[in-house]
């Protein structure tokens, strides 16, 4: 009797954990079911949504989904000389960067190619080796140094940056912080750009706040206004970066209070708001405030009086168009929709999925213009 006892205490000690391991597979198994089942539920509940948040573009002066185009993409001059540049052949490039513009224009057309030489510069090389005193081939040579730090560190936030990333980020900013001089000493006394290439590094490189106002004194002396200045030195003073809430209002403050109007200066106020506001975890309804609503006002009528041929123009339309509509400002922000045309720009682009964010606000300013129509007629 005892052996038979024996025999079935060890049967079924040796039977446990294939029944317990069966019914783990089957408890995963229904687990992962009503995952399965619930996904398809959000899924299908997402799509519902989303078709219930629908409009005809057409009706209200606006573009198809699928024929809206991200901000940036080179124009035609633009992008012959970047395929010329990436065969090799550098001089329609230098063509290019040779038409009288203002400097934030010349800063803007040399971006690109820039950014492509931080890729491939072997165009840049034989472009310095024939002509190595070319002010326009040290500027892109010093902010191609700049990109190319930048790429190695890549977008991530600080914490997520790897040991690695973060030494050969610093060593390429040496390096052009370096360049720099060279490139200050080729270009014309009056240009800038050269100063202006060199916000990143003080960013990057952590200069101390005294030390980028020297800088700054640099930049302004020659182009009080320049507008890519403005906005990238609104990053370094903001307080992810070299600054604060406050240094960063208080710079762009005293700029747009300083600058013409129509420089489109005023827009960048609003992306002030959106550093501050994402930085501080702030929620949406930070944007109706009354002092947004006076900065809205301000960028409104700094794009009144600007120029339509304004290079930065869709930048204050997309800025506008986002903070107005998180405004619950919809009929403005319709009409900077339809104005932006075809057109995604920022503050849209640096989302995960421009398009259909971009869409959906769009979505969003359509249904409440209509509304503050209808109830304005209901009162009439």
């Amino acid at each position: 009797m005892i052996g038979i006892i024996v025999l079935v205490v060890v049967g079924l000690a040796l039977l446990f954990p294939v029944v317990m391991t069966r019914l783990a597979k089957r408890k995963l198994a229904q687990l992962e079911r009503a995952k399965a089942t619930i996904a398809r539920h959000e899924a299908r509940l997402a799509e519902e949504r989303r078709a219930a948040n629908t409009i005809t573009p057409a009706d209200h002066g606006l573009l198809l989904g699928k024929d809206l185009v991200l901000d940036g993409e080179p124009e035609p001059d633009e992008a012959a000389a970047l395929t010329a540049a990436k065969s090799g052949d550098w001089r329609p490039a230098a063509a290019y960067l040779a038409v009288d513009a203002v400097p934030d224009v010349r800063w803007r057309r040399q971006r690109a190619l820039a950014e492509l030489a931080a890729e491939d510069d072997t165009w840049l090389r034989a472009w310095r080796a024939e002509r190595p005193d070319d002010p326009t081939a040290a500027l892109v040579h010093l902010d191609a140094l700049v990109f190319l730090a930048w790429k190695i560190r890549t977008g991530a936030a600080a914490s997520q940056v790897s040991r690695e990333q973060a030494e050969g980020f610093h060593r390429v900013l040496r390096e052009a912080e370096e360049f720099a001089a060279e490139a200050v000493a080729l270009a014309p006394d009056d240009d800038p750009n050269p100063w202006v290439a060199q916000i990143s590094i003080a960013m990057g490189l952590g200069w101390s706040n005294d030390r980028f106002r020297q800088l700054w004194a640099e930049v302004t002396k020659r182009d009080p206004h320049h507008w890519a200045a403005h906005n990238r030195a609104l990053q370094y003073w903001c307080d992810k970066w070299r600054g604060s809430h406050e240094l960063m209002h208080g710079f762009i403050d005293r700029a747009i209070a300083a600058a013409p109007a129509g420089s489109l200066l005023a827009p960048m106020k609003l992306e002030a708001y959106y550093e501050r506001f994402v930085r501080d975890g702030e929620a949406l309804i930070a944007w109706e405030r009354p002092e947004v609503g006076a900065a809205l006002d301000k960028a409104l009528a700094d794009l009144a009086a600007a120029d339509p041929d304004h290079p930065r123009i869709r930048y204050a339309r997309g800025w506008l168009a986002f903070a107005l509509t998180r405004a619950d400002r919809f009929t403005e922000a319709l009409a900077q929709y339809q104005a932006l045309g075809e057109y995604i720009p920022q503050p849209f682009t640096s989302r995960q999925d421009p398009r259909q964010f971009f869409i959906d606000l769009r979505i969003q300013a359509v249904k409440g213009a209509v509304a503050a129509k209808e109830s304005a007629q209901q009162q009439a």
